[in-house]
């Protein structure tokens, strides 16, 4: 991979849009940037945008997808990267721990094979070498080094999602893109997974850009948020305070759909939006969420808002957001 700058992010998303066919716009003029060691969370309910963005990293995405931007990863656009180079960069540069691993996971292979895979691919090439760091792998996630015989039928969902990052970390990415990597585990399990990211990727100094519906679980988990509604980021900033203090009306109903320990009211009567994200082929004109926005203005049906600073570090696409830094801050 190029070198880039000592102080360059690891990932750096510039203006980057994703269409589907001629009219679907899944993913429209997002900017992001991930610092080495950082970890950022994309939050958004289904069909916002976030998979779709997960996936256009790596351009995994159909041949009807049509991308525009830049894809900044170690400072190499990915959008112009031929495919040798591209295939180079896979696994070694980044890698994606997929929502539900059975469907990732190949049914007739041996998870040891599997995790071999990408070693094999990318310069391990003695048996023994292979078999040593297979066995490190899969020791570092939980595992014993027994289980690489099995197959993924005969794991559990929590050790079949194991399997999924001993699978990311094996060529020692920069990046790691976590696509709802806890969706289909129970509480414990998801709590047990959430702890061995965050240890793996503190540990060998990992990028995480995690993605999920669940505000709690990214606020908990990353040092960053942004918030995605209609292929969009309408609010971005520290974990915490989007979580606690969000300012877009989208975010906030985001974060009062979950109930909140020592809260008995939410616990009682949590709140929920009404209705659903447009349809990315049919959107509404002016600021996107207005239909289901309660607080909405005359002007929102007309008029889209940029990313305003609430904070020096907080940012938030609605009108009613009230600047708070100075001139020429940009969106962290």
């Amino acid at each position: 991979m190029s070198t880039a700058p000592a102080t360059a992010p690891v990932l750096e998303l510039r203006n980057l849009h994703v269409t589907y066919g001629k009219d679907v716009h899944a993913v429209r003029g997002v900017d992001l940037t991930l610092a080495a060691g950082q970890k950022l969370g994309v939050a958004g309910e289904s069909g916002c945008g976030k998979s779709t963005l997960a996936l256009a990293l790596l351009r995994l995405l159909p041949a009807t997808a049509r991308l525009t931007g830049e894809i900044l990863l170690d400072g190499e656009d990915v959008l112009t990267m031929k495919w040798g180079r591209l295939r180079a960069v896979r696994w070694a540069g980044a890698s994606i721990v997929f929502q539900g691993a059975m469907h990732s996971l190949n049914a007739v292979h041996r998870i040891g094979d599997q995790v071999a895979e990408p070693l094999l691919i990318h310069g391990r090439p003695t048996p023994a070498a292979v078999r040593e760091r297979t066995t490190e792998l899969l020791e570092q996630v939980g595992l014993p080094a027994s289980r690489a015989d099995a197959y993924p039928h005969e794991l559990s969902g929590g050790q079949r999602q194991r399997v999924m990052i001993a699978m990311a970390l094996a060529c020692d990415p920069h990046l790691i893109v976590a696509d709802e990597p806890t969706t289909a585990l129970d509480v414990m399990i998801q709590a047990q997974i959430l702890r061995l990211l965050d240890q793996l990727v503190s540990t060998h100094h990992i990028s995480l850009l995690m993605i999920s519906h669940d505000l709690a679980v990214l606020s908990d988990t990353c040092d960053r948020l942004a918030v995605m509604y209609a292929g969009r980021v309408v609010e971005v900033g520290p974990a915490p305070s989007v979580y606690t203090a969000p300012h877009h009306p989208y975010a906030r109903a985001l974060s009062a759909a979950f109930p909140r320990i020592g809260d008995p009211s939410s616990r009682r009567a949590p709140r929920g939006l009404p209705g659903d994200p447009p349809d990315p082929a049919l959107l509404p004109t002016g600021c996107t969420f207005h239909p289901r926005c309660p607080v909405a203005l005359d002007s929102c049906p007309t008029t889209d808002q940029p990313l305003r600073a609430a904070t020096p570090h907080h940012h938030a696409a609605c009108v009613h957001v009230s600047p708070a830094a100075p001139q020429g801050v940009s969106a962290p």
